[in-house]
């Protein structure tokens, strides 16, 4: 049983290294480089592009948006933000579902006042139409 265990596994070590593979991981990682600069330069268009219609996404500090609401407080923020950075990219994908992990790093300025943010996030994109959508995602507070 060990031996079949330990053959299913390598195989399905192999399998992940096949161009087809490789090709959703790059086309992952470019879908969560332009979810970053769409949340960086607020651009509507783009963020309701990469948003499933489904999007739940979850705050550091518990709060819950829809798609809509995601996008409407990223396009009407009040801060200017300066930096932002998703350091420390993981991605992992099986089959149509994909799993983003990264850092959440921002400086923003609101009235002169600079705030710098570092998060953990936790994203899971859908493959819809042939293109990476965000289906969740989930930021927390570092410990």
């Amino acid at each position: 049983m060990a031996i079949a265990g330990a053959a299913v596994l390598g195989a399905s070590s192999l399998l992940r290294n096949t161009p087809a593979f490789a090709d959703d991981d790059a086309a992952l990682s470019q879908a969560v480089e332009e979810l970053r600069k769409a949340i960086l330069s607020a651009d509507k268009a783009k963020l309701t592009a990469l948003a499933a219609e489904q999007l739940s996404y979850g705050h550091s500090d518990a709060r819950v948006q829809n798609k809509a609401e995601f996008i409407d407080g990223v396009v009407n923020r009040k801060p200017t933000v300066k930096s932002l950075d998703f350091p420390e990219l993981k991605i992992s994908v099986a089959g149509d579902a994909g799993v983003a992990r990264h850092l959440f790093v921002q400086q923003s300025e609101l009235d002169g006042k600079t705030t710098d943010i570092k998060l953990g996030t936790l994203e899971v994109w859908q493959k819809q139409d042939g293109a990476w959508k965000l289906l969740a995602r989930q930021g927390f507070k570092l410990g």
